[in-house]
């Protein structure tokens, strides 16, 4: 269907003179009055309105701006005399007027007008389609994110039931008579129990975190305590030449105390399994100039580029080149991000030639 253009003006020759110019490229409806233009557009799809400024009852501005309400999308484009245009050029915008033509007109400026209008007007119903189907699918992603949260919130529920069955009938086995093969092959159960344990643990933490199900806890926190409590926890797991290396600090932070031990626990146990093996490993907090307290764990190995850190902070996106994994998800990281966002904070990673530090910050107390 060809475009329609609307031409309205008080003098039929106008009209008539338009539509001689556009009929044969244009669908051309013609009204000598700004009441039987409203009405056309209580009833046709418009593409393109010409209007002029001076006529009985009406303006031709404020007829744009009554158009507004029935076709939004159309081109706009005022007839005008060059002794209106100091009248016509503050109310120009509120008729969202595209341009002006003036009296009398060259045809072929006229006609070029008129197709940069329909040019607009093509690009604009393009645009809006546009983003009506991004906005569909965006409306889609939230729905099968929340589905997969929902999915994967059920099966850690679901999971967790028989595990603990099994947790439960290992430790009674452990209490019988068992010939050297029982045993061996009790162990590898408890094992393995204990592995899957941990892994419905860590994917339930991750989804509660992300989706915000996980209740925040927020209070005065000594981040010396926390040290103390993440070093012990840690005994018996660092390397030959390892050791931790702490500032001595008396610095509070506003936090929620057992996710930030957490973070600050999987932080340290990235750095035992990735760093050097014989150099130390340096954790401490400091008050920046934003007042805000700077916690960084830091230790000697090979620089992390942008694209490594972008894959490594991806859930389940394991990559046995990237960070040698072996066991487990790789979660540890997207763990410790979606628990910051959470405090509105977030992992920020820093590497030299020979050092990688990661960092985060949260308000002081």
């Amino acid at each position: 269907m060809p475009h329609t253009i609307l031409c309205i003006d008080d003098e039929p020759d106008i009209c008539d003179a338009l539509e001689r110019v556009f009929r044969r490229k244009f669908r051309v409806l013609k009204a000598n009055s700004a009441s039987e233009g409203l009405e056309f557009l209580a009833k046709e799809d418009v593409t393109i309105i010409i209007c002029d400024q001076r006529m009985p009852n009406m303006t031709g501005v404020e007829f744009f701006k009554e158009s507004l309400k029935t076709h939004p999308d159309a081109v706009r484009i005022l007839l005008t005399g060059y002794a209106d245009i100091e009248s016509v050029i503050g109310a120009i915008n509120a008729g969202q007027v595209y341009r002006y033509v003036t009296k009398p007109w060259d045809p072929t400026d006229l006609t070029m007008a008129i197709d940069q209008a329909v040019d607009r007007f093509e690009l604009t119903e393009e645009l809006k389609r546009k983003n009506e189907s991004l906005a569909h699918a965006n409306e889609e992603l939230k729905t099968l994110d929340t589905a997969k949260s929902h999915f994967m919130i059920l099966v850690n529920h679901e999971l967790k039931t028989p595990l603990t069955s099994l947790i439960n009938y290992v430790s009674l086995l452990k209490d019988t008579a068992l010939d050297p093969d029982q045993t061996k092959y009790l162990t590898r159960i408890e094992q393995s129990t204990q592995r899957l344990t941990l892994l419905v643990t860590e994917v339930l933490e991750l989804v509660s975190a992300e989706t915000g199900t996980a209740p925040m806890k927020l209070a005065k926190t000594n981040v010396q305590d926390l040290f103390d409590i993440v070093k012990s926890l840690l005994e018996g797991q660092f390397g030959p030449n390892q050791e931790l290396q702490f500032d001595n600090t008396k610095l509070k932070v506003r936090a929620d105390k057992e996710k930030l031990k957490n973070i600050i626990y999987r932080l340290i146990l990235n750095s035992i399994k990735f760093g050097d093996k014989g150099k130390p490993i340096t954790i401490k907090a400091s008050l920046n100039a934003e007042n805000k307290v700077e916690i960084a764990v830091e230790n000697a190995g090979s620089p992390i580029d942008e694209k490594t850190i972008s894959h490594i902070l991806k859930s389940f996106t394991l990559n046995e080149d990237v960070l040698k994994h072996s066991t487990g998800l790789g979660l540890g990281l997207s763990i410790c991000q979606a628990h910051l966002k959470q405090q509105n904070s977030n992992l920020n990673f820093a590497s030299t030639k020979n050092k990688v530090k990661v960092s985060f910050e949260l308000p002081e107390a």
